[in-house]
């Protein structure tokens, strides 16, 4: 039977302890820290938050512990709204983001990681290099040859409208791609759901002319054909998109152009 031996630096230690006094709604949340500066393994440090002074979302939390806790937690954060994605990480378990994560919605400690199977930068901040130099191999913008009017637009019609619902509001937080075992395993060529749901958000655009160069670019066994449709993509979304369903559609794309 093998046998595998995690790297001495890569154990998760037990880490230091924040209590609270006085409070009347005490509520812990154990977070990862990790310092590259410091030459130390990651550890899970534990904060005692009143919730009773704090705001309802998780995100509420981390900015109070930060602000009048520890000055030193790393976490991003930026619009508040579910809208920049900037504050993906994992609660709870689950791929989301921290801005529309209610803290009523964990039951006993709030576990808070960053994005699973990414190089961690600091604490919860995820490195997204690897990431967004994917989501510019596909070029995501408008591709055309025929000249734009110089009175207008370009137009669509509303039946080519409709087709980019359910695509256009993807915010590239990544919470899909690091809930996918495909992209665990073969994150430096398969595309992954998000930068593939952004593919297909292209391809499927009427006023697009580049939907052939975009197949090509997508004909591959792994840049397209290592999803297996687990469907981990859509449960986690914290936009209610369904990235397997884009993954699906251009492959019957592949097929059609095919026969």
């Amino acid at each position: 039977m093998a046998e595998f031996t995690l790297p001495k630096n890569s154990r998760v230690q037990k880490g230091k302890h924040f209590p609270v006094s006085g409070a009347k709604q005490p509520r812990t949340f154990r977070i990862y820290r990790y310092d590259p500066d410091v030459n130390e393994n990651p550890r899970v440090d534990s904060y005692e938050v009143d919730m009773a002074s704090c705001g309802p979302m998780i995100l509420d939390a981390l900015i109070k512990i930060k602000s009048e806790i520890d000055p030193t937690l790393t976490f991003r954060r930026s619009c508040r709204e579910g809208i920049c994605g900037s504050c993906a990480m994992n609660i709870d378990g689950t791929n989301t983001l921290a801005c529309t994560k209610a803290c009523s919605d964990v039951k006993g400690d709030v576990k808070i990681y960053p994005l699973p199977h990414m190089p961690v930068i600091k604490d919860l901040v995820p490195d997204l290099t690897h990431f967004y130099a994917q989501y510019a191999s596909i070029k995501p913008w408008l591709e055309s040859t025929t000249l734009a009017p110089t009175d207008r637009e370009r137009l669509q019609s509303k039946e080519d409208r409709a087709k980019l619902d359910g695509l256009y509001e993807c915010i590239l937080c990544a919470c899909c791609s690091t809930s996918c075992p495909s992209y665990w395993w073969n994150g430096d060529r398969y595309l992954g759901p998000a930068i593939l749901l952004q593919a297909y958000r292209w391809i499927v655009d009427s006023r697009d002319e580049s939907t052939g160069d975009r197949l090509d670019n997508l004909e591959d066994p792994f840049r397209l054909y290592r999803c297996h449709t687990i469907m981990n993509c859509a449960k986690t979304c914290p936009k209610g998109l369904n990235p397997a369903k884009a993954i699906a559609e251009i492959k019957k794309l592949m097929l059609q152009r095919a026969a």
